[in-house]
Formats: structure tokens, C-alpha cells, sequence
């Protein structure tokens, strides 16, 4: 049972950050990539460039968070024991990541909740302020893990280890943006180097767990424990997989490329 919920908190780790990933990196590169696409001559302005960045993965958004409750929830229930240990070690780390969290998807929430430039030139700034501080925790805190929780996360190794983690989440970001913004000869092109950069993402992780294996089998709870949590908690994994299925189906750039041609329009979602 051990070994099926280590296992589990793998995947589900991996898949936050080869999902999730993408959307922080997006909004990192928010503003790089608006104007990229303006300097292209793509129409409108740059802050419809952002818009269209935006809206490019609001769907997404969250569908993938929801990978990050249920890491969250893994490690409380799995390891209650290292959770204490890895959040008073990581204190502030974890600090700075749930605020940057708050901030990134404040920003996304509250950019359209007004008109004007300004607005949501504001929030949009917050979105990728708040992006940048989430992978750049995300890698202080694995790297932290990884040598063993020292006094000083935020020394140079640890913000080596987040620049690191950054730019791979930019790159992860880049390759969905090209995918989803792709027209239908790119499709198929963008959409394998999408997988690459995904399996990119996922790898940091995956080395921590692999270096962590041994703590972490140590620390799983009891038995009687694992038990009750595999009746409540492994039956909605497949419910996760099939909606975020769905979610991936109902938004790919082919099916935006269809409708575009049976109805002349694009697909905009105004929430963010």
C-alpha cells in the first residue's frame, strides 16, 4: 500500500507541474509574448495581444489547480508526519508560494472585472508578478527538499534552483501558447513539442521523489490509515482524469479551428 500511494503522490506531482506548469509559465511570459505578437503583426493592440494570451489558457487554469488540492491532500493524509516537518522548514517558502498564488490568480480574476488600459494593464502586471514567484518558490522549495531542509532556503543554491525551475516552466509556458494559438499546419508540430516540455516540467519533481523515495516511504502513515484514504480518495482520481480529458478535448486548437470555420468566429472566454 505504501508503494501504491508513493505512486500516487508522483503522479499526481508530475501532472501538477506538467499542467500547471504551462500556465504559470505563461504568465510569466505574458508580457514578452504580447509583444512578440504585436511586433508580428498580429491585429489589435498589445493589451488584446494579452487578452488573447489570457484567454488562451483560462480554460485550463482551473482544471490543472485542482492537481495541486490533490497533491495537497495526498501529502497531508499520506505523510502527516513530513508534512509538518517539510512545511515548518519551508516556512517561508511556503509563504511566499501561497501569496504568489493569491496574487497570479487574483490577477487573473479581477483584469476584466473593470474596462480601461489601465486596469487591466495593472492586474495583468500582478499575473506575472505573481507567476514568476510561484515557479521561483516551486524551485527553492524542491530544491530545499532535495538538501534536506537547510536553515537558508533563499541562499544562492535555492534561488539557483528556482531560476532553474523558472525557466523551465517559460519554456513549458512558450510551447503552449504556439499550440494553442496554431493554425491547423502547426497543429501537429506544436503539439509534440508541447508533450517534450511537459515531460521537461515534470522532470524536476520526479528527481526530488526519486532522491526523496526513502524519507517519504518511512513517514507514510499506518496502515489502517491508508486503507480508509484508499476508499475515500482513489475512486475520484479517475474522475480527475476524465474531466481534465474533457477539459483538453473541448478546447484543443482543432476543435477551435472547426468551429472558426462552421461559424466564422473564435471562441473568447470573458471570465478572465
Amino acid at each position: 500500500m505504501e508503494i501504491i500511494w508513493f505512486a500516487v503522490f508522483a503522479v499526481l506531482l508530475a501532472g501538477y507541474f506538467a499542467l500547471e506548469g504551462f500556465d504559470i509559465g505563461l504568465g510569466m511570459l505574458l508580457p514578452v509574448l504580447a509583444r512578440a505578437r504585436e511586433r508580428a503583426g498580429e491585429p489589435g493592440t498589445r493589451q488584446d495581444q494579452r487578452d488573447h494570451l489570457v484567454a488562451a489558457m483560462a480554460p485550463f487554469v482551473l482544471a490543472n489547480e485542482v492537481w495541486l488540492v490533490a497533491v495537497a491532500g495526498t501529502l497531508f493524509g499520506v505523510y502527516p508526519l513530513l508534512e509538518g516537518q517539510v512545511i515548518g522548514g519551508l516556512y517561508g517558502v511556503v509563504v511566499a508560494l501561497v501569496t504568489s498564488w493569491v496574487l497570479r490568480d487574483a490577477g487573473l480574476w479581477f483584469r476584466r472585472r473593470l474596462d480601461g488600459g489601465a486596469w487591466r494593464a495593472f492586474w495583468d502586471a500582478v499575473l506575472c508578478a505573481g507567476s514568476w514567484g510561484l515557479a521561483l518558490s516551486w524551485g527553492v522549495a524542491l530544491g530545499s527538499v532535495v538538501r534536506g531542509l537547510p536553515g537558508q532556503p533563499f541562499d544562492v543554491v535555492g534561488v539557483l534552483c528556482g531560476v532553474v525551475v523558472a525557466a523551465v516552466l517559460a519554456v513549458h509556458g512558450r510551447s503552449f501558447a504556439a499550440w494553442r494559438l496554431s493554425g491547423p499546419r502547426e497543429i501537429g508540430h506544436t503539439g509534440r513539442r508541447l508533450t517534450l516540455t511537459a515531460a521537461l516540467a515534470a522532470l524536476p519533481p520526479v528527481a526530488v521523489l526519486a532522491v526523496a523515495a526513502p524519507s517519504l516511504l518511512d513517514a507514510t502513515a499506518s496502515p489502517q490509515a491508508l486503507s480508509v484514504l484508499s476508499v475515500m480518495a482513489l475512486p475520484v482520481l479517475p474522475i480527475l482524469v476524465v474531466a481534465q480529458v474533457w477539459v483538453w478535448r473541448t478546447f484543443s486548437p482543432g476543435r477551435d479551428l472547426r468551429e472558426r470555420e462552421r461559424t466564422g468566429t473564435t471562441r473568447v472566454l470573458s471570465f478572465f
